[in-house]
């Protein structure tokens, strides 16, 4: 990320996803910085600091204080407390058969990044991914607050498989999804299809190995997306078949506008929890 200022929103806000994905509100934010001093202007970790705070102020929370290190990278992130009701946690087990799977957000930013460095991507491709993983889940969160939520996660590293494999193993259910609904962000595609990759990909995909079958028939290519890692994306949630349309609905009109339906929630099948038709 070249602008320092944004790096520090991508990080706030995939931090404080994890607060919105359990159904909660944060409170306190800790700034965790490694910072290489000797070789980058402090002028650069002022500007890191800066966009987290700006995200971190519009998601209610304060910042508390951190803490900086000497490194040769810089890399930084938030350490992240909040609150929630005990009978309105949301985990991500708990879908049950019968329930509709929302996505809040495209997927795809892994595979854009990487094809940045190569220049591959228009810069109209990159911001609508930079303004994506900009914003924060608490509007979502916020919506998906008044409707039966079963089962919620954020898609981040593990990608759209690996994070959904967590929570079918966890409520012992298959979910099926359709391929065709499931967002996916301007040029992703065409990038795994140039052949570019993450060096995650791999790793999710031995992660949900067994535990997946495409339906569809799909270039080897076309099926990388659903591995592709998330630096900070859309929540994920499990809700009864007779509110998700209302669920979706409400997203839309709400300027949740790529909010898709992608999928449902199947008994155990065969042993395959995750199933993409």
């Amino acid at each position: 990320m070249n602008d320092p200022y944004t790096f520090g929103q991508i990080s706030a806000a995939n931090s404080i996803s994890d607060i919105y994905a359990m159904g909660g509100r944060p409170v306190t934010c800790l700034n965790l910085a490694m910072f290489p001093a000797k070789k980058l202007e402090p002028e650069v970790l002022h500007q890191i600091v800066a966009g987290a705070l700006s995200k971190i102020t519009e998601s209610g929370a304060v910042l508390a204080g951190g803490h900086t290190i000497e490194d040769d990278e810089p890399k930084f992130g938030l350490a992240v407390t909040g609150i929630v009701h005990p009978k309105k946690y949301w985990s991500n087990r708990g879908a049950k058969p019968g329930d509709v799977i929302i996505l809040t957000r495209p997927i795809g930013s892994g595979v854009l990044f990487n094809a940045n460095i190569k220049k591959w991507v228009s810069d109209e491709a990159l911001q609508e991914c930079i303004a994506l993983l900009t914003t924060l889940n608490r509007k979502a969160a916020e919506v998906a607050a008044g409707f039966e939520v079963h089962a919620a996660t954020d898609i981040t590293g593990f990608g759209l498989a690996g994070h959904c494999y967590e929570m079918v193993k966890g409520s012992q259910v298959t979910m099926e999804f359709s391929m065709d609904r499931i967002p996916i962000m301007k040029e992703a595609l065409e990038m795994y299809q140039k052949g570019v990759t993450t060096g995650v990909n791999n790793f999710n995909r031995e992660l949900v190995a067994g535990a997946i079958r495409f339906e569809k028939d799909l270039p080897p290519w076309h099926k990388e997306i659903v591995y592709d890692p998330q630096t900070s994306g859309g929540l994920l949630v499990s809700v009864p078949e007779n509110q998700g349309e209302s669920l979706l609905k409400t997203l839309q009109s709400a300027g949740i506008r790529r909010a898709s339906m992608v999928g449902k929630v199947k008994p155990l099948i065969d042993g395959a929890h995750l199933i993409f038709k």
